[in-house]
């Protein structure tokens, strides 16, 4: 037996969990949970990072937007990760695993003006909804209607976001650039 035989019949002993999914299916649809969980972590830094360096004279609008937005993405990691377990995967192991799998980009300026801020927000929830969609058609080629039920609520919630970020930089009032 090759290590990573072992390796995935160890794991399957004492993490598998019952369900009626192909192995290969279960896998494929953690896999995606765990990459869509890693831009979930890194976008809810990114956004009390955000949250907490904002400044200017909408400061109180965009710092109770930023934490709304902060609550709901954080809201939902523990139903993610739960979820590739229930079908007998695993999840994230550690922040490492975080930096390689997001495809969230850090900011670490010092300053960030707060239309700028907002504008990154909204286009790294675009990148989390079509990673979103990416995992949504993998469980629902593998037949997990649970996964893709929580995946299109996460889609909405994602795309409001988006949404209200949008209207949040707009120029000028009913003007799209």
């Amino acid at each position: 037996m090759s290590t990573a035989t072992a390796k995935e019949a160890h794991i399957k002993e004492y993490l598998g969990t019952p369900t009626d999914l192909k192995a290969d299916k279960v896998k494929a649809v953690a896999g995606g949970l765990s990459e869509v969980l890693a831009d979930v972590f890194a976008l809810y830094i990114k956004t009390k990072n955000f949250h907490w360096h904002m400044s200017g004279r909408h400061f109180r609008d965009y710092h109770l937007l930023l934490d709304e937005q902060s609550q709901q993405i954080f809201a939902m990691t523990d139903p993610m990760a739960e979820r590739a377990r229930k079908i007998g995967g695993t999840t994230l192991h550690s922040v490492g695993e975080i930096a390689r799998k997001t495809k969230i980009s850090d900011n670490d300026a010092l300053y960030v003006t707060p239309e700028d801020m907002l504008s990154e927000l909204r286009e790294d929830n675009l990148t989390l909804t079509k990673r979103l969609r990416a995992v949504h058609a993998i469980a629902s080629d593998a037949g997990d209607v649970a996964t893709t039920s929580l995946i299109e609520n996460w889609i909405d919630e994602t795309e409001r976001r988006t949404w209200f970020l949008f209207e949040s930089t707009r120029p000028v009032f009913g003007h799209n650039e």
